[in-house]
């Protein structure tokens, strides 16, 4: 049998994929790591098919540690007699949590078949809603931005974790970039804000992301004249 690890996508339960919705309405039980994936779980899964793990709030690497083994421990009987899915949001192999999960499962539980489902993840879905295109050929970087912290460099990134925007977005203005905010986008859970004022979001949010662009960038796809050369030639009015 399957241990499937579902991305559910940024948070909204109609963005699971249709693979995703099938799998989890397939499987004998659904473990999830948090509230949030466990919320958007219950859209497609009854209760009584969510089952239990316990993370403690911490840092502490030991503790972790033992959270994990205790967390395979009790889905490895479960994916080897049956199927089995651990849900997260975003995508299983993007900053998520399935990852201590896969690890802990080879080293203890090899015999554990282990199968990937992709998900929308909110470092690509930002870009619809900042209405935002990154056209063809244009860089991207993926940084986290934690306590503060404002990587500096590629032309255009996406920063996540943010949990000081105010320090965060002073050193990126210095260091010549615009900055876009957002706080819980795509999740049904919390308000949605999309700013590019810190000050708005100035309370810690771990589910907080930037889009930042160096103000001097000047790239201009070959489509992009059509609407002046429209206006110039008359093409396009309408009447």
């Amino acid at each position: 049998m399957t241990l499937y690890g579902i991305g559910l996508g940024p948070g909204q339960a109609d963005l699971v994929t249709v693979r995703g919705k099938e799998v989890l309405e397939s499987v004998d039980v659904v473990y999830s790591p948090g509230r949030l994936s466990r919320t958007v779980a219950l859209n497609h899964v009854p209760e009584s098919k969510i089952g239990d793990l316990d993370f403690p709030m911490t840092r502490d690497e030991e503790k972790l540690r033992a959270a994990w083994k205790e967390a395979a421990a009790e889905i490895a009987p479960q994916a080897s007699d049956n199927d089995a899915a651990f849900v997260t949001l975003g995508d299983p192999n993007v900053y998520s949590t399935f990852g201590h999960l896969r690890r802990t499962l080879d080293a203890f539980h090899p015999d554990v078949d282990v199968e990937i489902v992709p998900g929308v993840s909110a470092m690509t879905a930002f870009a619809t809603a900042f209405d935002v295109e990154i056209e063809a050929g244009a860089g991207l970087a993926l940084r986290e931005a934690a306590n503060g912290h404002a990587p500096t460099g590629p032309d255009r990134m996406i920063l996540f974790k943010i949990t000081d925007a105010p320090a965060t977005h002073e050193k990126l203005v210095a260091a010549g970039y615009d900055v876009t905010y957002g706080r819980r986008l795509y999740m049904e859970q919390g308000e949605t804000v999309i700013t590019d004022d810190p000050a708005d979001i100035d309370e810690r949010d771990y589910y907080t992301l930037a889009y930042a662009v160096k103000r001097d960038l000047d790239i201009e796809p070959a489509t992009a004249r059509f609407e002046e050369l429209g206006d110039a030639t008359g093409v396009g009015e309408r009447a």
